[in-house]
């Protein structure tokens, strides 16, 4: 046997000890059964492929460590106390304006103990229906700060609205208005790249900072966990939040989706307050500044009964919060539970909750883009219909361009509006942020737009579903298998 020969020897022989490791690890690590199976028949079928794809996106060690690197800190300084005092409001009727409101206490309380996410009285908020308005209104905003503007997304992208959006930043931080950017280094890597984009913001006095830098953009083990949120808070006094990230195609600019179908939210009041505290941990993440100076936090004379809560989660979460309140409030709704969303790829529990609804009477309904942006989860989608149209779930799909909106109704009562899509990496992977408004004002006007989409959309029968072609079922079958790795 000559050097060349025992060499190849030994690499196979590392080669496969290694495979069989990971394999161990996965199995110990107890994940949710169907993944640890995807992940081992990928690696007996695939076992180069395999072991490149769980070196760079399967380990769980990352989770605890970005737990202990992002809160390792006193940001969140007296929530503790409000949220303990809160859960003894809970108990006493009164907390509510009416009885309604009462009997989603349980939901209230859940967002209390898992994402110690305090409700909010005094507060006003406003739908924006699709990225013009949303524009519109961050920009008169953007236009009226006097102290800070802080801003978190997503995307951003290098085009004509992220250019003005940008300049109207820069300017404002020229007067010596204090101007704070997290981009995210997935899902605005071009920029990342490009770094001479943020250069006149820069020059301005802003600070740009990236959430998890990628260098590598398709080779990196960072990739699994991407900021998903979209935030903006101006003088601690107004917020947004929704579904509309920084680009020309959000308003309807793109050749192949046309026109773009979203939903974002204008906050002030209390709830802001909340807002900001997520930003500046986030902050405090990819800066290691503390700002929890009393001028983030300003005083305000919003009056009002419309209670809200919101909430964040993400890989550094005790518990999947988002999720857990969507299968609650699904579970236990009495009449109605409306839902449009992009990307539906719901685990166990979530499907479960939907067909019990909609077999006890509820009215479900789901909103669906009729075009897929992403063919893998577009595919995979489709494989849980079936069950659920069975069950008596009304599936829509959406006509009238692409649907990107996050909403949740629950009995014309609970809406919910923010960035978690109804899939596994929303749940469990990405940074997400939601408002949860139990308003009923609030409500009925996000379901004037959600029946508005529903006249935009075509309602896919149980017999249409299951003539569809046999190509198609194998393309549904091969994407669900790889949507708990996606």
């Amino acid at each position: 046997m000559d050097w060349s020969e025992i060499i190849a020897w030994a690499f196979s022989a590392i080669f496969t000890l290694s495979i069989i490791l990971i394999a161990i690890v996965i199995v110990l690590e107890n994940r949710n059964p169907t993944k640890t199976v995807t992940w081992l028949t990928v690696l007996y079928l695939l076992p180069i492929v395999g072991f490149i794809f769980y070196i760079f996106f399967g380990r769980n060690y990352r989770r605890k460590r970005r737990v202990k690197s992002k809160y390792n800190n006193n940001l969140l300084g007296d929530i503790d106390v409000i949220v303990e005092m809160q859960k003894q409001m809970l108990n006493h009727k009164e907390t509510f304006n009416e009885e309604r409101f009462y009997s989603k206490k349980r939901l209230i309380n859940l967002l209390l103990k898992s994402n110690r996410a305090p409700f909010t009285f005094n507060n006003e908020a406003v739908i924006l229906t699709n990225a013009d308005q949303k524009f519109r209104a961050v920009f008169k905003a953007i236009n009226e700060a006097k102290s800070h503007i802080h801003v978190e997304y997503f995307i951003i992208k290098d085009d004509k609205i992220g250019r003005a959006f940008c300049r109207r930043l820069a300017e404002k931080a020229r007067q010596g208005i204090e101007v704070r950017i997290i981009y995210d280094g997935v899902g605005s890597w071009k920029v990342d790249f490009n770094r001479e984009f943020f250069e006149e913001l820069i020059q301005a006095g802003a600070e740009v900072q990236c959430f998890v830098p990628i260098k590598i953009p398709f080779l990196n083990s960072k990739i699994n966990y991407r900021n998903h949120r979209k935030i903006i808070v101006i003088d601690g006094r107004v917020g947004f939040v929704g579904g509309i990230n920084i680009g020309d195609e959000y308003l309807g600019q793109h050749v192949k989706h046309g026109f773009w179908r979203d939903t974002h939210l204008e906050l002030r009041g209390d709830a802001v307050y909340t807002l900001q505290r997520i930003f500046l941990e986030d902050w405090y993440f990819v800066s290691k500044q503390k700002l929890m100076e009393k001028c983030y936090f300003t005083n305000h004379n919003i009056k009002g009964n419309k209670l809200i809560q919101i909430a964040a989660s993400g890989p550094d979460s005790d518990w999947d919060s988002i999720m857990q309140l969507y299968y609650s409030a699904m579970a236990s709704a009495q009449e109605k539970v409306y839902i449009i969303t992009p990307y539906f790829i719901p685990d166990d529990s979530i499907i479960m909750a939907l067909k019990t609804a909609a077999l006890s009477g509820v009215d479900v309904r789901i909103i669906l883009p009729s075009r897929p942006d992403h063919h893998i989860v577009y595919w995979a989608t489709h494989s849980y219909l079936g069950e659920l149209l069975e069950a008596g779930v009304k599936i829509y799909k959406y006509k009238k361009g692409f649907v990107h909106a996050k909403v949740l109704l629950v009995d014309g009562v609970v809406g919910s509006v923010g960035t978690a899509n109804m899939d596994i990496r929303s749940f469990q992977l990405n940074y997400e942020v939601n408002a949860f408004i139990y308003d009923d004002i609030t409500a009925k006007r996000l379901e004037k737009d959600f029946m508005q989409d529903i006249s935009d959309s075509r309602l896919i029968s149980l017999e249409e579903y299951n003539s569809r072609p046999f190509f198609s079922k194998i393309k549904e079958s091969g994407a669900r298998l790889l949507s708990p790795l996606l």
